[in-house]
């Protein structure tokens, strides 16, 4: 079972985040998203999480990753 928080931070027109989403759904893998584009402090916690001000961001258990990275999500997911 899966016990690590995820976090997807992300906008609606954002192909590699919808991709990200897409990924965890079709793994069976619960996330919270936060879009980013409309919630300001979602925004703030990103980049002060990541330094980036690019989509997606992906938190998963505090270990931050940006881009869409199937690999490195299966990974941390699994460790």
């Amino acid at each position: 079972m899966i016990t690590k928080k995820i976090t997807v931070y992300s906008t609606p027109t954002c192909h590699y985040c919808t991709m990200a989403k897409n990924y965890f759904t079709k793994m069976g893998v619960s996330y919270e998203d936060k879009n980013v584009g409309i919630d300001r402090v979602a925004a703030q916690e990103m980049i002060i999480k990541s330094g980036q001000m690019g989509v997606p961001v992906i938190d998963i258990g505090g270990k931050i990753i940006v881009g869409f990275q199937p690999g490195v999500f299966e990974k941390l997911i699994n460790e």
